[in-house]
């Protein structure tokens, strides 16, 4: 018998993260507790969806929420690169961070104000980590080249590929490379050579590429993942779903 492998994945989702997360944390540690083995976090930071990263606060006075987001180095870089390289514009953390002692207490924007990252998702894990969520926890992240060259193939993907200067997720179809503009629109871009190393997975796609390099045990599943998770395909994993909590898009800042 082999120890079990608990995972759980999840987008950079916030640099406080979303409730959603927590309680994907938070279940699979009462997991461990139970049966033992160790966690291992599938840190999806090949997404390239700006609205993931939106952090919801509520004023300490009035209650009223505000949605707070990066503010990136680019249209291009917003819209179509992925998280783990939108740059972040130089003084976004210095504007956010006085503006957060209104919204979450002293210590907590004293977090803040430590972590040092010149991308989306390296800020976004470097919070979750300065928070201790996740202490003792592998982390495993989706850009890695190392990941993606052990990871299977897959017929349905993304290709990191350079535009206009910059690097975007382009999904393949039809043989060509195309970036989502919105709606039923394309833009169609010429088609480039790429390798393993700049591949990542479609939603359908996902759970099979992660689970070729992970082999997990457990798989924690959020909501949303339930709708596309096909269990009977992976008749190895016991897949099980995230504790409830309240207001799951908002920021979680109920930390002791």
């Amino acid at each position: 018998m082999t120890a079990p492998i608990i995972c759980f994945g999840q987008q950079p989702c916030g640099f406080f993260p979303k409730r959603f997360l927590f309680a994907k944390i938070q279940t699979a540690r009462r997991l461990q507790s139970e049966i033992g083995g160790k966690i291992v976090f599938f840190f999806h930071d090949s997404d390239h969806d700006p609205r993931e990263t939106r952090t919801v606060l509520h004023h300490s006075k009035t209650n009223e929420p505000v949605q707070l987001n990066f503010t990136f180095k680019n249209h291009i870089q917003r819209k179509f690169s992925p998280l783990y390289i939108k740059e972040i514009t130089g003084d976004w953390q210095v504007k956010t961070a006085r503006i957060l002692p209104n919204y979450v207490r002293a210590d907590l924007a004293t977090v803040f104000r430590s972590v040092s990252a010149d991308n989306a998702a390296d800020f976004c894990l470097g919070m979750y980590r300065s928070l201790s969520l996740l202490d003792n926890v592998d982390v495993v992240r989706s850009s890695s080249s190392d990941f993606r060259e052990a990871a299977c193939n897959i017929p349905d993907f993304f290709a990191d590929v350079p535009y206009e200067n910059e690097i975007v997720r382009a999904r393949f179809i039809d043989g060509g490379l195309k970036l989502h503009k919105g709606g039923n629109t394309f833009l169609a871009l010429p088609l480039t050579k790429f390798n393993k190393q700049q591949i990542s997975p479609t939603r359908d796609t996902r759970f099979r590429w992660m689970q070729s390099v992970v082999k997990c045990s457990h798989y924690i599943a959020g909501a949303s993942e339930q709708d596309y998770l096909y269990p009977e395909e992976n008749p190895e994993v016991t897949f099980i779903k995230r504790d409830v909590i309240d207001r799951s898009d908002e920021a979680y800042t109920e930390f002791p």
